[in-house]
């Protein structure tokens, strides 16, 4: 894992980007920003690669009023376009309509409105849908499969969340937002590492340490809880299984 990289990284992210708009004959990207460190570093190489054709949507649904707040503030500081949908009216009325229910089957219904609504902007301007999730996340399966986890390309997707946090640096992100704990703002008070039980240096090492088949050092019971993560959550990585009577 390498996390030095410096701006070379995020030129050659914003290249591949580029080349990606360019093979689909897009007019551009679509991207939420949420405020966090990964939409934003995510919306700094999409404005790299593809300049004023770079839109960001700010969607929130009962969210917390700071990720707005440094969603903006992000567009701002690379003058990125946005558009903002509210959410929050289209989800309460929607829930109305639904059984009953708690946990992640209420819960992910918000990411999935937001790639709803990703995806119709990227179909009326002919945008390609920008992923913002990062290797760490994929790995573990730490998305909502066809929320956050619905794009039509990654960038990220190959990069641990060390290197993720080393780009936003040398990106000069604001302060507000490489200071913030990564969250999905998904309920108040909700945090990633609170939820995933490790923090992500952890994380980062032990999935390094399982790809390089050097784990002899960590702990076991990380490292277990890590592998299940990976096995659980296979179905959300791979294409969606096809019967084919041959």
């Amino acid at each position: 894992m390498h996390i030095n990289d410096g701006a070379a990284l995020a030129g050659r992210v914003s290249l591949w980007i580029r080349n990606q708009v360019d093979a689909a004959k897009a007019d551009g990207l679509v991207f939420g920003m949420s405020g966090g460190i990964d939409s934003s570093v995510a919306a700094a190489l999409a404005k790299m690669a593809v300049g004023r054709k770079a839109l960001g949507l700010i969607l929130p649904c009962h969210s917390n009023p700071e990720s707005e707040q440094h969603a903006r503030l992000v567009a701002r500081k690379f003058s990125i376009d946005t558009v903002t949908v509210d959410l929050t009216t289209i989800y309460d009325d929607l829930v109305t309509q639904l059984p009953d229910g708690e946990g992640m089957a209420i819960v992910n219904i918000r990411p999935r409105l937001r790639m709803t609504v990703l995806y119709y902007y990227g179909n009326l301007y002919n945008k390609l849908v920008l992923g913002t999730s990062n290797k760490s996340e994929m790995m573990v399966g730490y998305f909502t499969k066809w929320g956050d986890g619905g794009a039509d390309l990654q960038p990220m997707g190959g990069l641990f969340k060390a290197q993720i946090r080393q780009l936003a640096k040398d990106l000069d992100m604001p302060k507000e937002i490489l200071n913030k704990p990564p969250t999905a703002d998904l309920w108040a008070g909700q945090t990633d590492e609170q939820e995933l039980g490790l923090t992500y240096e952890e994380l980062d090492v032990i999935l390094a340490g399982i790809e390089a088949g050097k784990i002899g050092s960590f702990d076991p019971d990380k490292v277990k809880k890590v592998k299940n993560w990976i096995s659980q959550t296979d179905h959300k990585r791979k294409p969606v299984p096809v019967f084919r009577d041959e």
